[in-house]
């Protein structure tokens, strides 16, 4: 089995899909490697790190894919990068399928098996495979120290002989992976925490953390979770009291960080301009959902704006500010799919269709849209000399609820 690890090619993609770390692991399982070079640059992976951990180190990827069997990366392949794919390789990686459905097909008529890590089932036996989990955490983990550093004031109360500092409150909308972490990290920081999210369940766990659940009808909450952990869209009733509740509430807070996302559709919006306004000079309100739509009515991509003296922070690709960390998690969940799913007498990777872990998270198959979710934009597979990389360009947004 020979694996080809490529270097990340969208802007500001500083993550990698292998470390050296992941490199040894593999190769304990029998495999072979190609690392393109550069390729862990951005991570502060040298290239002679690989090469000590055993893989090969190629000057490009047409160079590093020749005759891999397996391809990883982070993020979905550009459509130039997919030019150097041959028929029958597996492709792995991030492929925020949602914001480019039309990547699906191309994926099939290249003749690509495509899997979405990050469609990976919520089940137990998938836990140490679960990119998105992994990635929100430190989204939520850096979301506050963003916060704390645009905020200028202290997060904890400090009584000194000069008087005392009030703590700063902050206010965490969504209490999924990212939302859980964020909570966590302003209550280490010393900081007055309080959090909502629709989902029922969610309030124990952010009272486990020493925050406090708000919400307007608790009723409303318990009917909002699927059987696969995730938060579905509320009623407009729902909607409407809950925004004037939050109303209220945002406009006594000195920091707002936002994590709801729904997937397979834009995040809701959850803080409009009057509520933005409302808050007092020198707040923070950081939008961890700017890709996918954004949960905040001003918040802008990529981008820090001050509205009224009010920082919103709108920075894309969060745990890619973590470059390193975010890489050894993110090549862990990789190893352990891949794993999971190696003969263990032959060394092949062999993704049986049957199984529940990958009937979630192959797009296509033999040339051919098999998930679920994307059977509309099957086509017929065009002639293998006529095949073309027609991939749409995706978000690299990385969902957390």
């Amino acid at each position: 089995m020979k694996i080809a690890v490529l270097k990340e090619t969208r802007p500001g993609e500083t993550r990698v899909a292998a470390t050296p770390e992941t490199v040894k692991k593999f190769m304990g399982l029998g495999a072979t490697l190609s690392v393109q070079t550069g390729a862990g640059e951005g991570a502060r992976f040298a290239d002679t790190d690989y090469a000590e951990a055993g893989a090969q180190i190629s000057p490009s990827a047409a160079d590093a894919v020749q005759g891999a069997d397996i391809v990883l990366k982070v993020q979905a392949p550009s459509s130039e990068e997919m030019r150097v794919f041959t028929q029958g390789q597996t492709l792995i990686g991030i492929m925020s399928a949602y914001n480019a459905p039309d990547s699906v097909p191309a994926y099939a008529r290249m003749g690509i098996d495509a899997l979405a890590m990050d469609f990976m089932p919520r089940i137990t036996r998938a836990q140490s495979m679960d990119v998105l989990s992994s990635q929100s955490n430190l989204a939520g983990y850096k979301a506050v120290i963003d916060a704390s550093a645009y905020y200028g004031r202290a997060l904890p109360m400090m009584m000194t002989a000069a008087g005392t500092i009030a703590a700063a409150k902050v206010f965490v909308m969504g209490a999924g992976v990212a939302g859980l972490q964020a909570i966590a990290t302003a209550r280490r920081l010393g900081a007055v925490v309080s959090a909502t999210d629709v989902r029922f369940a969610a309030k124990e766990q952010v009272n486990s953390l020493g925050a406090t659940f708000v919400t307007v009808d608790e009723e409303a909450m318990k009917e909002a979770e699927t059987e696969g952990g995730y938060a579905k869209e509320m009623s407009d009733d729902f909607k409407k009291r809950q925004a004037e509740f939050v109303a209220e509430h945002i406009a006594k807070q000195d920091i707002v960080i936002t994590t709801a996302l729904i997937p397979g559709r834009p995040a809701p919006r959850l803080v409009d301009a009057d509520m933005v306004r409302s808050m007092k000079a020198g707040s923070v309100i950081v939008d961890l959902a700017v890709e996918a739509g954004g949960n905040v009515e001003l918040a802008r991509l990529g981008e820090a704006i001050e509205i009224d003296g009010v920082t919103i922070l709108g920075f894309a690709n969060v745990p890619g500010r973590l470059a390193a960390d975010a890489s050894s998690l993110y090549a862990r969940n990789v190893y352990n799919f891949i794993a999971a799913f190696t003969d263990k007498e032959n060394g092949n990777f062999v993704a049986d269709p049957e199984d529940e872990i990958i009937k979630g998270i192959a797009l296509t198959r033999g040339g051919k849209v098999v998930h679920a979710a994307f059977e509309d934009k099957a086509e017929e597979p065009a002639p293998a000399e006529a095949q073309q990389a027609e991939v749409e360009e995706p978000s690299s947004s990385d969902g957390d609820e």
